[in-house]
This record gives C-alpha cells, structure tokens and sequence, in this order.
C-alpha cells in the first residue's frame, strides 16, 4: 500500500490571532498608562519651594494702628523665616475693605495676602452692595492675634462703673452718645451688643478711625466710647480716660483690675473681641495656604514675639486654616443676628 504524503499542518492561525490581540491589548494599557503619566510633569514642577519672589501684605488700616504693629512684626518674622521680603503695603478705607477688596482680585498664588481684623468680616454686613463676602471670597491661612475692646468714659463723666453707666442710659435713652472708630467696626457692634442684652439706647457716633474717635472723648465732646485696647491703653494709665470694662470673656491682662462687661452686668453671653489673621484670595492651593499656616504658626509661638505682642495688649492664637475658616464663618452667623436684633440698616 502506497503511503500517501500530506502536507504538514499549518500552525492554527486562531492561536496567532489571539496572541497578536493580546499583545496589542498590552500595549495600549501602557500608552494609556505612559500618557496618564504625563500631565504630572508640570504638576511636580508647579510645587515648587514656595515662596521663590518677594510676598505682598497689604493691611487694610493706616500705620502706627494695632493692626499695622501686628503686621510688620509678623512680616520681619516670615522674611526672616522664609528668606523672602513681606512687603507691607498699607491700604486704610471703608472699616478695611478698600485693602480686602485689592486681595480678592489678586492673583490667587500666595504672593499677595491680607491681614484683615474682624472689622472687615463686619464692614460688609452694614454695607449696601458690598464688594466681597468675606467666607466666600478668601481663604483663610491662620489667627495671629485676639484682644478685647474697653469702654471708656471722660473722666467727669458721672459714671464709675459700667452699672452706674446702664442706669443712666435707662434714664435717659438716645442721650448718650458712644463714639466708634466707624459703622460697622467691632467697636460699633460691641456697643450694639451692650444696647440689645443690657436694654439700654446708647446712641452711636461713628468716627473715621478709632484715633479721631479718642480725641475727641478726651476732649470732652463725647462722653463714652468702645475703643481697642491698645491705642487706649497709655490714656487709661495716665488717667485721661476711665475704664468701665472690656469685652472679653475674661479679664485682660493688659487691664486686670478692669471688669468685663459679663461680670460687670451679669450677661454672660457678651463677647465683642478683636482679633486678626491672614487670609489670601479664594482659590489659592492647599499647599501653600498651610505653608503659610505653618510658619506663621511658628512666628507666633516664639518668645520674643509673644513678648512683643502682650506689651502691645494682644493674645497670640496661631490656628489651623480650618479652625480659622470655622471662626470667620461662625463670626459672620453671630453679628448679622445682632445687625438684626439692634436694627441696624445697611448704608
């Protein structure tokens, strides 16, 4: 029988195919994955050391005020820590929000902040069209510093006490006037605060600045007034002006003999504190938010800066921008109820 010679078998082609397939789905896994990797380039290279150029800290209120002192300190400090100039660039006008304003529109990169006090969380809500929501519009970076108000009255003022100062101003309700460093102010609000939970009618007469507003309580042409504690402070010991309380929850240490309203009036829910901290533009990175936190941070905690600022009358804090977002959030809810309450209408 004849052998019959057949070609050998081909290779099964359906083999191949599949192989080639796989091959093919191998590779696109890794052009996918080599063009995910891509845009972290730039990524990697836009974190870089911050801060590389000089950094801009515009405060809101005229030199030589508590504010300014509080910046510059803080300005010499972060030069010093970061090996970049702060410069400080002063921008006073309606109660800060001519310098908050100029922050909000800046370029949200870390390379111009606001040291704002509490008067331009304030300022807004008395304000027809105001030009920025302070929540909204800032990212808030930490709290450098907190300090009561003090009321003070002249020194013939008939007055002794701030018991003394609600009777009369029962007996006698709008005849009274209280001077402000202007509407909307803490110094304002705190004497607002006073008319609603004492049920007294203090009649308000804001100034351009807490200076002016000092002046003339020492001149006698008003007899009462909420001032911040520092620029108060040498007028109290020299006996140019009495003190009836502070705002604080606590007594200061700036003034420990002087009552707070609170014990003063048995109303334990009066707090009307000053404080201020750093904010940059909405939409700046987390990254650079908390290295400005952090070192800020530090530059708070050192002695020789605590020193300074208890000399001045101001209580370092130093907080996370979380804790200090929670703050000016909770602050803003707190005053528009009392804007409310007093009757207060935006002007």
């Amino acid at each position: 029988m004849t052998e019959s010679v057949l070609p050998p078998s081909p290779v099964p082609r359906p083999a191949l195919h599949g192989d080639r397939a796989r091959r093919a789905v191998v590779l696109a896994v890794l052009l996918l994955a080599a063009a995910a990797l891509l845009p972290a380039v730039p990524a990697i290279a836009a974190e870089a050391p911050f801060p590389v150029r000089p950094i801009r800290l515009v405060i809101p209120q005229s030199p030589g005020g508590g504010s300014d002192s509080i910046g510059r300190l803080t300005a010499q400090k972060l030069s010093e820590n970061f090996g970049q100039s702060f410069v400080v660039d002063n921008r006073p006008g309606a109660a800060g929000m001519l310098g908050a304003e100029l922050v909000r529109q800046a370029t949200p990169d870390g390379y111009t902040i606001l040291l704002s006090a509490i008067d331009t969380i304030t300022a807004p809500l008395v304000t027809k069209n105001a030009p920025f929501d302070p929540v909204k519009h800032f990212a808030p970076i930490t709290q450098l510093t907190t300090s009561p108000n003090v009321l003070l009255v002249t020194p013939s003022f008939q007055a002794k006490t701030l018991k003394e100062l609600v009777e009369i101003a029962r007996a006698k309700p709008r005849q009274i006037d209280y001077a402000s460093s202007g509407i909307g102010s803490m110094q304002h609000l705190g004497g607002e605060l006073l008319n609603v939970l004492a049920k007294v009618e203090l009649a308000h007469v804001p100034y351009k600045g807490g200076g002016p507003a000092l002046v003339d309580l020492l001149a006698g042409r008003v007899p009462v007034m909420v001032s911040g504690t520092q620029g108060a402070l040498p007028f109290i010991k020299s006996g140019k002006a009495r003190a009836l309380a502070v705002t604080s929850p606590r007594r200061s240490n700036a003034l420990p003999d002087v009552p707070t309203v609170a014990e003063a009036l048995g109303l334990p829910a009066y707090e009307a504190l000053n404080w201020q901290g750093l904010f940059a533009p909405a939409g700046t990175s987390a990254p650079v938010v908390r290295r400005l936190a952090d070192e800020t941070i530090k530059v708070l905690n050192a002695p020789d800066v605590r020193a300074r600022l208890a000399e001045l009358g101001f209580d370092p804090v130093g907080n996370t921008p979380a804790q200090f977002s929670a703050l000016v959030v909770a602050e803003q809810k707190k005053w528009i109820q009392l804007i409310k309450a007093a009757g207060i209408k935006p002007e």
